[in-house]
């Protein structure tokens, strides 16, 4: 990873600590009890109980090595001081996308807390990136993978 710092709401920030808990009390337990079972049945150099396990305790170690890297990283982004005179990071945006005249409201996250079902998306995403320091009523044009949309601004919440 790199020295980039994380960008993450308040809500941001305990999601992953709250991840980061459960990982580390609940799941590395229950791997450990798996491994200790797949060890019980006997010769562990043809044992796939034995790989399954020592795989997921792996997978489990560098999940908890990002999160926890995340954490060192985290710049919280303050609700106080996010504008609704232009979108910024933390902002929810209510836009209008003028080809299938439909509105929708994005919370403009940092990449780590992006989450697309939840209609919260990365400030370096093509439409959180082209959102980013425009004002209410301003018309802009995203590159997306079918082409171009335009977007309306209709509002800017906190």
């Amino acid at each position: 990873m790199t020295d980039k710092e994380v960008l993450l709401t308040p809500q941001g920030l305990k999601k992953i600590e709250d991840e980061l808990e459960m990982l580390k009390t609940v799941r590395r337990k229950e791997v450990a009890e798996r491994i200790k079972q797949a060890i019980a049945f006997g010769d562990i150099s043809e044992n796939s109980e034995y790989d399954e396990a020592k795989n997921e305790q792996a997978q489990l170690e560098e999940r908890i090595m990002k999160l926890e890297s995340m954490l060192r990283k985290a710049k919280i982004i303050d609700e106080d001081e996010i504008s609704t005179d232009s979108v910024s990071i933390g902002a929810t945006v209510k836009v209008k996308d003028l080809e299938f005249d439909e509105e929708v409201e994005y919370t403009i996250v940092g990449s780590a807390e992006a989450d697309p079902y939840e209609l919260k998306i990365s400030n370096e995403s093509p439409v959180g990136s082209a959102l980013i320091g425009k004002k209410v009523g301003d018309i802009v044009n995203v590159q997306i993978p079918d082409g171009v949309t335009k977007y309306e601004i209709l509002e800017i919440k906190r």
